[in-house]
């Protein structure tokens, strides 16, 4: 018997045995289920479509990607008081979330684009057509579509996150003219949204009072008039004041956030490091796409619920989405702050988000099966045939057999009860693939991206 050459074996890499020479795929894939995403993507993929769109590979035939170009240079202006941990993360991470405008505010349990990037290439979704996110959260999913050439539609309950997504997608191509004139007057801006928050009479565990009075011309008083309108029927200028307000609006609620959890910096000074870090982001995804904005594909923003999807029944083409990790995160606590300077009825929000609805455990996990199988049933509805329908969820097994009263060897675990709820709904469970969560594994320690047919 010929004993195998194993030095040559072993010389090589797994990805130099999976991808012919020329292909060189991004670094710090350490999952195998990205592994997993960038096969597919080689598969399903020309070589033009992965230059264009795929987020995988740095290189195609030896010339670099557009997601290399994305991603290259410093992701994110961090302030100089960052710690060091928080500068590696995103070094490490540079290919996976710390480009475009991903990187406007921290969100809790957000997706890492370049895996949405990946899976919406997977699903065979091309430019010119339309995926949904029937609970968008930040928007990853339409940030990525629009620079993709895909058509997006986001829906979201809470208005907050209406507000995060549209300032995302705003600012891809946005004039950043009035946002730098009003970095040099920080101080001023971020007094104007004090005083509203005082007004408002929004609770806060800190305050920052400032001696201006002086309101500036990139804050007029338009802009309250404009947010209430309909966008597509604003003139270019009232559009520019209108993606200030918000963009300003944003880091002035992620500075207060932050400062809510800690005390290191005052309010104004964490303003100011992020409006920073939020002209740098934009500035450097706009140079990118310079000449190129008219690929750009259209998103569209719904305040609504994904069990009642305000859509035409076999219309899209794509789903994405991650059903809220309600065991693990109280998203009316984490956003009550920007709730409340939104002037959102928090209480009310609460009955209408899934997984919040209820007072105990078990009660809790009941109506979140019942909504559930809502949502499902709605983007099964609004799918075309032979379309992919992907759910992101984490599970846990030990709060799920406190719920239902039993072991936690002896429950499903909640991607098992979305797979039961999709095949009596018209789907097919055609792949699954399970990766570690970071965040918050202390709570969830997995989470499966499971992709549905329908047939």
């Amino acid at each position: 018997m010929e004993f195998p050459n194993i030095s040559n074996i072993l010389s090589k890499s797994l990805t130099q045995s999976l991808f012919p020479s020329g292909y060189e795929l991004t670094p710090d894939l350490n999952d195998f289920y990205e592994l997993e995403i960038a096969f597919y993507e080689k598969q399903i993929l020309s070589d033009d479509e992965l230059l264009k769109n795929g987020g995988y590979f740095l290189r195609v035939n030896n010339q670099y990607t557009r997601h290399f170009r994305m991603c290259m240079g410093e992701s994110l202006k961090l302030p100089a008081h960052s710690s060091a941990r928080l500068k590696s993360f995103f070094e490490k991470n540079l290919f996976r979330t710390g480009y475009a405008t991903h990187g406007l505010f921290p969100y809790r349990g957000k997706f890492h684009p370049q895996m949405i990037k990946g899976l919406i290439n997977i699903m065979g979704l091309k430019p010119g057509d339309t995926i949904v996110d029937p609970m968008m959260g930040s928007g990853t999913v339409m940030v990525e579509a629009s620079l993709m050439g895909i058509s997006s539609v986001g829906i979201d309950t809470s208005p907050f996150c209406i507000l995060m997504t549209q300032t995302k997608i705003d600012a891809l191509t946005m004039s950043l003219t009035r946002v730098k004139k009003a970095l040099d007057n920080y101080m001023e801006v971020f007094d104007y949204f004090e005083k509203k928050t005082r007004g408002r009479g929004v609770k806060k565990k800190t305050s920052y009072n400032l001696s201006a009075n002086n309101s500036l011309s990139v804050m007029e008083d338009a802009a309250q008039y404009i947010t209430k309108q309909t966008r597509g029927r604003l003139t270019k200028q009232q559009k520019e004041t209108l993606d200030t307000y918000n963009f300003l609006l944003l880091a002035y609620l992620d500075s207060v956030g932050y400062s809510e959890r800690s005390q290191r910096k005052t309010p104004v000074d964490l303003f100011k490091a992020i409006l920073e870090r939020y002209i740098f982001v934009a500035e450097k995804i706009q140079n990118v796409i310079a000449g190129m904005e008219k690929d750009l594909a259209v998103s569209k923003v719904i305040e609504a619920d994904a069990r009642n999807l305000p859509l035409d029944d076999s219309t899209v083409d794509g789903i994405i989405f991650s059903p809220p990790y309600s065991f693990a995160i109280d998203y009316i606590e984490n956003d009550s702050f920007h709730l409340d300077f939104l002037g959102v009825d928090t209480g009310s929000l609460r009955e209408k988000m899934i997984g919040l609805r209820g007072k105990t455990l078990s009660e809790k996990f009941y109506l979140y099966k019942t909504d559930m199988e809502k949502v499902i049933s709605e983007c099964s509805r609004v799918l075309r045939k032979g379309r992919i329908c992907t759910i992101i969820v984490g599970t846990n097994n030990n709060q799920l057999g406190k719920a239902l009263k039993k072991a936690p060897d002896e429950v499903p675990g909640l991607h098992e009860l979305l797979i039961e709820m999709g095949s009596k709904l018209g789907f097919r469970l055609i792949k699954m693939m399970s990766r570690p969560i970071m965040g918050i594994s202390n709570t969830m320690r997995k989470e499966y991206i499971l992709m549905l047919q329908k047939y």
